[in-house]
């Protein structure tokens, strides 16, 4: 598969000092699980793609911490990840990547390479209480105190920049303040980019998707931090005796609303449906064999499947060669995309 030099260079310069090319630029530290999805009544109506018309689609899954850090940092605030790959009736598979940030940092590659050159981790420092009292008259969130044992942070560069980017606020803003979750079980993700999905009907919706758990939305106390690792071992122990359970919800969209821009949300009052139950019933054994097989999957945004195809958002589009780039840098299981498959197969 050909890689353009700006795909190349996003991945590239994604690597944090504290980082390894041996492991991914970011998500690095995560788990995998598995279970299986069941499609609503209404969900063929929607969509005709196969996990929502067959009864029990097997479905494969990593959660995973934002931070490119090779180092644990579970109580730290910082975006989550939620991959999820559908193994098809017929042999194949399709992918759905979510994070727990609704909105993305920027419109294009190239501002998204921007933002990441500007968002580099420095040396944090701390900010005096009457800078802080500054920031908040000014209306701009003040930056938070370093953690105790944080040496770098990309907090500094992404504010910045966002000051003086507007496209990119929301999602920075978010992102700065969106806590530690109890567990990765009790956080919302959501896929970001746009998709067109087919239905029954032959009509084409443009929809964004979101994983919303059963069990509620529920972040830690940042004033009584679990620690620095908890995040899979609650996760392991909730899937030892229990199965936890996501719902999968389709936000539809409307003329005027961005269908090719991730940086904004659509209008909260849209059309939304539930498209089926996800349930988890295993997570990995913490295992060299299992932690193996989990961290060499290769995911990919754009590996879709006949009835949804990707918008003509550009940053989705450029996630398919940055993706299977990274993968090969980290001799992971070959990318799905390796063998020249195309976008909506």
């Amino acid at each position: 598969m050909h890689y353009s030099d700006l795909a190349k260079r996003i991945v590239d310069e994604l690597l944090r000092p504290d980082g390894s090319d041996k492991l991914r630029p970011v998500h690095t530290i995560g788990i995998g699980a598995t279970g299986y999805f069941e499609p609503s009544e209404v969900a063929p109506q929607y969509c005709k793609a196969d996990h929502f018309i067959t009864p029990r689609t097997k479905a494969t899954l990593r959660f995973s911490n934002g931070s490119g850090s090779k180092t644990q940092h579970d109580d730290w605030s910082d975006v989550r990840g939620m991959a999820t790959r559908f193994h098809l009736s017929d042999g194949t598979d399709t992918d759905l990547i979510m994070m727990t940030l609704p909105e993305f940092f920027a419109r294009t590659p190239e501002e998204f390479l921007e933002f990441t050159l500007a968002a580099k981790p420095t040396e944090v420092h701390w900010v005096s209480p009457w800078k802080k009292i500054w920031q908040m008259l000014h209306l701009i969130p003040p930056q938070p105190d370093p953690y105790p044992d944080e040496e770098i942070s990309p907090n500094e560069g992404a504010i910045k920049f966002a000051n003086e980017n507007r496209y990119s606020q929301l999602a920075v803003f978010q992102a700065a303040a969106i806590g530690a979750p109890v567990s990765y079980l009790r956080a919302a993700y959501h896929a970001v980019h746009t998709f067109v999905v087919t239905g029954e009907d032959e009509v084409e919706r443009w929809v964004r998707f979101t994983w919303q758990p059963i069990d509620g939305v529920k972040n830690e106390n940042p004033l009584d931090p679990p620690g620095a690792d908890y995040l899979q071992g609650r996760l392991r122990d909730r899937l030892a005796d229990h199965t936890s359970r996501f719902t999968l919800m389709m936000q539809i969209g409307e003329v005027g609303d961005a269908f090719d821009d991730s940086t904004k949300p659509w209008p909260p009052h849209r059309q939304r449906v539930m498209m089926g139950t996800l349930t988890l019933d295993h997570a990995a054994e913490d295992t060299k064999a299992q932690d193996d097989y989990f961290e060499k999957l290769s995911f990919n945004p754009m590996l879709l499947t006949p009835g949804i195809r990707a918008s003509e958002d550009p940053v989705l589009h450029i996630r398919k060669e940055a993706y299977a780039y990274s993968s090969g840098k980290r001799d992971a299981t070959p990318c799905p995309f390796s063998g020249g498959a195309e976008d909506d197969q």
